[in-house]
């Protein structure tokens, strides 16, 4: 049954972000996320935690408990980094910082001269965090609790 699912799957038009994350959990029959995630392009500053020196970059997909974010450059799964996140509520402009650890990195550098790697929070002042799901729940109503 699942196998006549996957082909089926594949036999629809691909559509982007919204269908590898549909077809991952096909194939594992698991999803690993307690919090959704939303397809969003939003500026970070970066920075090692043993390091002063900062670097843009920008997120892919956002959820309450972690990023997707391109890296210019390929950190390690276990390392962790101090982040800025920047969004906007309305008129107003969001930053938002917090500690996070890396849980992969892809291989190999990908066409446009970036790593993708998908982080997660592990700290978070708690006025940020309320911050953040106010503002992801500014974006689907409902949805985050």
């Amino acid at each position: 049954m699942a196998k006549k699912k996957r082909e089926e799957v594949n036999e629809k038009p691909r559509l982007g972000m919204a269908r590898f994350e549909k077809e991952a959990s096909l194939e594992k029959n698991i999803e690993k996320r307690i919090h959704p995630r939303f397809l969003l392009n939003l500026p970070i500053e970066y920075y090692h935690v043993d390091s002063p020196l900062s670097h843009s970059s920008f997120t892919i997909n956002v959820g309450e408990g972690g990023l997707m974010i391109y890296l210019a450059e390929k950190v390690e799964s276990g390392q962790r980094l101090n982040l800025k996140i920047f969004c906007s509520s309305g008129s107003t402009l969001l930053t938002l910082e917090t500690m996070a650890q890396v849980m992969w990195a892809d291989e190999h550098l990908g066409k446009d001269g970036n790593y993708r790697h998908g982080v997660k929070f592990v700290a978070m002042k708690p006025e940020d965090l309320q911050k953040f799901r106010g503002f992801l729940n500014s974006l689907s109503p409902g949805l985050i609790s």
